[in-house]
This record gives structure tokens, sequence and C-alpha cells, in this order.
């Protein structure tokens, strides 16, 4: 059974996407701890980042990379944190987020809440500072 993020990947699932390859996704987190939280994602469905072929992860961090310094063009932070949790979906994925603080980091915060628009904007915008 296709994951959550193999749907999104698909476009069965919509999703505010922020970057894509041949091998990689990136898409905004839709219960995110920061304002441009992304997501990056293989397309091909493994579970666990570390069991994720060398060739690969090696393309996801650099991928991740120029995600990353489209997030900081756009978004005002100190850095763009990074994050392998891997716990709620069998689909392995990084998170990219803009940080200030460390705590800003802390996934037991509140998550913040966007309108369908603020998170079109803010897709956008990181798109526009996307170079791939």
């Amino acid at each position: 059974m296709a994951t959550l993020f193999t749907k999104i990947v698909q476009g069965e699932i919509p999703s505010y996407k922020i970057a894509e390859d041949e091998r990689s996704y990136a898409f905004l987190d839709i219960n995110p701890l920061a304002k441009g939280h992304t997501l990056v994602v293989p397309k091909q469905e493994v579970d666990y980042l570390f069991d994720v072929e060398d060739d690969l992860l090696s393309h996801l961090t650099v991928f991740s990379k120029k995600v990353a310094k489209a997030i900081e063009a756009t978004i005002p932070c100190q850095r763009v944190g990074v994050a392998v949790v891997g716990l709620d979906v069998p689909h392995a994925h990084i998170h990219l987020i803009p940080i200030n603080h460390i705590g800003d980091i802390n996934f037991s915060r509140p998550k913040l809440e966007f309108s369908q628009e603020e998170f079109e904007n803010i897709a956008a915008s990181i798109r526009g500072n996307y170079t791939s």
C-alpha cells in the first residue's frame, strides 16, 4: 500500500509543492512548526532514511540544501534546522524548519495554522527563490 507521501508525490493527494526533480520532492508540512516548514522526500518509497541507498541519500542531501537556501532567502530566520524523525509516516523524509532558537525545532510544540491561501503564498515565495 502506497504511503501518504507516495500519494502526494504521485499527485493523488494535493500538496504545496516547493520543488521537484527526477528523484526528490519537497513540499510544505501542513502541520508546521514554523512558517516555511518543508518536507523533502525521495520519490522512491523507503521507510527509513538510513535505509535509502547511498547515491539517493547523497542526492537528497544536495536537493535539501537547495531547498533550504530557498527557504532562507524567503523566511527571516537564523538557520534552517534539519530533523529526521520518521515515526509518523513510513516513508523517509527530512524536515527543513526555519529557526531562530533551538526550541523552534521541538516537535511537541503546538503546530501553526495557515489558510490555504497563506500556504499557497508561502510555497510560491519559496519556489520563487529556488534554483535547481
